[in-house]
């Protein structure tokens, strides 16, 4: 096995003590990633005509009134003017899909609904199209908190527990947890950066590591590689249950779609 470099070295030092990990964060002491950029960061994410992550949502805004598929609808024709009846959806979403017995995350449902209501081909995960019109929904929701679907609905809470387990199961080569990190040891420094809570109020987010907008799950996918551990396709239900447990984590706070992140 190659040694470890780097962010990899670093977090394998600064995380691996065997000590038992700490409780979650208490809501009071919540504090969104955006808390820890610096004030150049924050200031891009706050300024519409600066933030980069706009462009995607302006994508997102043809794609939105785009005719397409066998049936030749629009987004628009079935829900008419985002602003109004997407407001608030992002922070609803996972939740309990009928059809599957189990959670379904935003980005499915926009895909279900080109296959099903337009009779258009499938957007692929991370696709740009699939990313721009995520995006441009969950914009509409920014200001708006994070609602708490599990108490809402309790058929979500086996689902919200196997996420809990993922987040605190140690796994990979380097035998750490995501409660490591946005537990244990948020706010301190890894390779330079802070390390935030793990909220994920602003996603789909514009990572400047990346020069574009992503999803949470390709930032997760990014984890589990930075811990050497297995990652999954995009739209598994691992990532999903992952997603509901972070959202809940999250339940209260603020969508900021799109964030901006290092």
């Amino acid at each position: 096995m190659r040694a470890a470099r780097g962010p990899v070295l670093a977090a394998a030092f600064l995380f691996a003590a065997g000590a038992a990990p700490a409780a979650e964060v208490p809501l009071p002491e919540r504090r969104s990633g955006y808390d820890f950029m610096g004030p150049q960061t924050r200031g891009m994410q706050d300024d519409d005509m600066a933030n980069p992550g706009m462009l995607s949502v302006l994508d997102g805004a043809a794609a939105w009134e785009r005719k397409t598929g066998a049936a030749g609808k629009a987004c628009a024709d079935c829900h008419r003017d985002a602003r109004q009846s997407m407001k608030g959806v992002a922070a609803r979403y996972p939740r309990f899909d009928e059809a599957t017995g189990r959670p379904i995350d935003l980005e499915g449902r926009i895909a279900r609904c080109r296959t099903e209501r337009q009779q258009a081909p499938p957007l692929a995960r991370e696709s740009r199209e699939l990313v721009a019109l995520a995006v441009y929904v969950a914009h509409q929701s920014r200001g708006l908190p994070v609602e708490d679907m599990v108490e809402k609905d309790a058929r979500l809470r086996p689902f919200l527990e196997a996420g809990r387990s993922q987040f605190e199961r140690r796994q990979g080569q380097l035998d750490l947890s995501c409660a490591q990190c946005h537990n244990d040891n948020w706010g301190k420094s890894l390779a330079g950066n802070p390390v935030p809570q793990g909220h994920p109020t602003g996603y789909p987010i514009y990572r400047l590591e990346w020069q574009s907008v992503g999803s949470l799950q390709r930032r997760l996918r990014n984890c589990l590689i930075g811990m050497r551990a297995e990652s999954y396709e995009f739209g598994a239900p691992e990532y999903v249950d992952l997603t509901l447990y972070l959202m809940w984590r999250a339940r209260g706070m603020k969508i900021e779609t799109p964030g901006v992140r290092p």
